[in-house]
């Protein structure tokens, strides 16, 4: 389990500036999206409205730790609890960072230092510091192991001490490293140099991330092409990567949105060879449409097959490739005559329940419109720190949570 130390920062500002491919470089207006977590009569909140994470600078320590304690002590613990300090800034780029974890480990709790790119770090012996405080993992934006590449793209004013950094990190504690791939870029031959260099110095896993430069793709804040004449790289290309890179390389390799190799996440229920794990689950016995994203759609169509489920509960796919990321326009394309009585959405999906039922009955027939479990699954950012078995259990439970869903609020057959 991880608790999150919270230490703020604006993306951009806190962390030495944007890197090239960086999802916030766009972002240029407040643009309110409308969620779950929304007041019933109002649309936008906290959560979904794009200026809240632009406009809150770094956090002072104090405040972090003040408000670590007020959850750890509303929280009954497991013994493996792991304090994961994040931002919306790097947290490399935090002036009180050894400060910070001094306080989380006079607490008595380890650390996973979360997603930093190492620009904030200016010497190496920082990263000693870190570790004595009690960072025992973290989540490393390795993106080449060429000094000159994170330079340009990185724009990392201190790059070959940041990859020191790296190294010094993989020697001394758990290491995720991350690398977003930009085709024609950091793939290839820079890649094998980079996963290369991480095997060596003993790194435990390495995340590929597939870049987003459409709306379809993610960049749903009027924020792309984030990099203009980029050539997309196709699902297919992507998961032929990342299984060519698990195969080489003594890395634990996963990719996101798919895949990981070792788990068959995401939706390892669909595949053939979990067949059998569906006869655990509730039969299906009433009518709904699941809409979902343009990735998730064949998979989820796969197991209502398998649980021969599927000539009553159908399978509806937005244009949007992640479905936690589908918004009103993309749900506004949806042909309504291929969604029945009952609706499903994802849960995280950001859409305001109201606009969502008004979308669903525009063309005069009442839809009951519900949210599913808030994941079906888990990518590769999750599934790389799980075995097998952890990725099954949380995929027939989210399952079963669904199913239990159609079967109240469907249509019975």
């Amino acid at each position: 389990m991880q608790i999150m130390a919270d230490v703020g920062g604006i993306p951009g500002k806190n962390c030495r500036g944007f890197c090239e491919y960086c999802y916030f470089k766009k972002v240029t207006q407040k643009k309110v999206l409308g969620c779950k977590n929304c007041p019933p009569g109002q649309i936008g909140c906290p959560h979904c409205t794009t200026d809240t994470n632009m406009t809150r600078d770094y956090f002072p320590p104090y405040q972090v730790l003040s408000s670590l304690q007020t959850n750890i002590f509303q929280t009954r613990l497991p013994k493996d609890t792991l304090v994961n300090i994040t931002g919306d800034g790097d947290v490399s780029c935090y002036p009180h960072l050894l400060e910070l974890t001094k306080g989380i480990h006079d607490m008595g709790l380890p650390i996973h230092l979360g997603y930093t790119s190492g620009k904030g770090i200016d010497d190496v012996s920082t990263v000693d510091k870190l570790i004595n405080n009690g960072v025992i993992e973290t989540t490393y934006t390795a993106f080449s192991t060429d000094a000159k590449l994170r330079e340009k793209w990185m724009h990392d004013p201190t790059a070959d001490v940041s990859i020191q950094a790296l190294k010094r990190f993989c020697e001394s504690c758990d290491v995720h490293a991350a690398s977003i791939i930009i085709p024609g870029v950091n793939d290839g031959d820079i890649l094998a140099k980079t996963c290369a260099d991480l095997e060596s110095w003993g790194a435990k896993a390495l995340i590929l991330m597939r870049f987003a430069n459409t709306a379809n793709q993610g960049l749903i804040l009027n924020n792309g092409p984030i990099i203009p004449g980029i050539k997309e790289q196709t699902l297919t290309e992507f998961e032929n990567l990342v299984r060519e890179t698990a195969k080489n390389y003594n890395l634990r390799v996963t990719g996101t949105p798919v895949c990981d190799p070792e788990t068959d996440a995401p939706y390892a229920l669909s595949k053939d060879k979990n067949k059998e794990y569906l006869e655990i689950l509730t039969p299906v016995r009433a009518e709904a449409t699941i809409v979902t994203s343009k990735i998730s759609a064949p998979y989820i169509e796969k197991i209502l097959e398998n649980l021969n489920a599927a000539d009553y509960v159908n399978v509806v796919s937005t244009s949007q490739e992640i479905a936690c990321l589908i918004t009103e326009h993309d749900l506004r394309e949806i042909d309504l005559n291929e969604v029945k009585d009952t609706v499903i959405i994802p849960g995280r999906c950001y859409v305001h329940d109201l606009v969502a039922e008004k979308i669903f009955r525009s063309d005069g027939k009442f839809r009951l419109i519900h949210r599913g479990p808030d994941m079906l699954t888990a990518d590769g950012e999750m599934s790389g720190t799980l075995s097998k078995n952890d990725v099954l259990k949380q995929e027939l439970m989210a399952f079963e949570d669904l199913i239990e869903l159609i079967n109240y609020m469907g249509v019975h057959i």
